[in-house]
């Protein structure tokens, strides 16, 4: 796969993590684009002469949250249903479950190597917010204050987890899956994506439910992988009678489902 790399020209984090990028020796097959606009709002850029070829596009961003807790998180883009961050409504982006995983597992292992979790909560989130783009692309961010987005540390954590997809081949040993239920930041995902051969792509959280038709469907069709599975947080997918709604649209679109907590991990 040929990836690019692509930051907001105003965005803090973005920026620490292009420069410990160019400190390091950025690999000339992997492009590193500045947008004009904060990439959430960089609707269309894959129409850029600057994407002509790449196959995946890694945004490099600041991430903001209510927990204030310092985090090096990784998602894919989208909106289930509104779009007040950027994107349009009801749409998602395209991923690739074998890219996210390469990359949770690498950013983990770097930030360990280097102590840096510690001080930093590494984590997936959910899928999220803008832009709408048709490239397949993910998120990877420092979080959350001006603080944390300037640690050259962090930037270079970042920076070096992109680096290794030089090194990507894709995994065929590994499950493509959705994952459905559960909060924000994911807490069983992060353990399955780490340590199973399940790799996920979107996942749908538990304050987007109730599940529809079209949530899944674009789920599954906007992972680049051929998705078979889809892993159920049960806790956190409600009561009983939304359960058994969500596994019904699983089973409508022929789709096996398996519970998170029922995964060795």
């Amino acid at each position: 796969m040929r990836f690019a790399i692509a930051y907001g020209k105003d965005d803090l984090a973005g920026n620490n993590i292009v420069e410990q990028l160019k400190k390091i020796g950025f690999a000339p097959q992997m492009p590193i684009v500045k947008l004009k606009k904060h990439p959430i709002y960089s609707e269309n850029i894959d129409k850029l002469p600057e994407f002509k070829n790449i196959d995946f596009i890694i945004f490099a961003s600041t991430h903001k949250s209510e927990k204030n807790q310092p985090s090096l998180s990784l998602h894919a883009p989208g909106n289930w249903k509104d779009a007040k961050l950027g994107g349009k409504p009801g749409q998602i982006c395209s991923t690739s479950a074998l890219v996210l995983k390469y990359l949770f597992q690498n950013l983990n292992k770097i930030a360990e190597d280097n102590k840096l979790k510690e001080k930093y909560e590494i984590t997936l989130e959910c899928t999220h917010h803008g832009p709408s783009i048709t490239l397949p692309c993910c998120f990877i961010e420092i979080g959350c204050n001006e603080e944390q987005w300037k640690d050259k540390q962090a930037g270079e954590i970042i920076a070096k987890t992109i680096l290794s997809l030089q090194n990507f081949k894709p995994n065929k040993n590994y499950l493509p899956a959705i994952g459905i239920g559960g909060p924000h930041y994911c807490p069983g995902f992060n353990k399955i994506q780490l340590k199973s051969n399940y790799a996920i792509s979107h996942v749908i959280p538990q304050y987007v439910l109730p599940l529809t038709e079209n949530m899944l469907k674009q789920a599954e069709q906007k992972t680049i992988e051929q998705i078979k599975t889809v892993l159920i947080d049960w806790k956190g997918c409600g009561k009983s009678e939304q359960r058994q709604e969500i596994i019904t649209l699983i089973n409508n679109l022929n789709l096996q489902y398996k519970r998170t907590s029922k995964i060795e991990k």
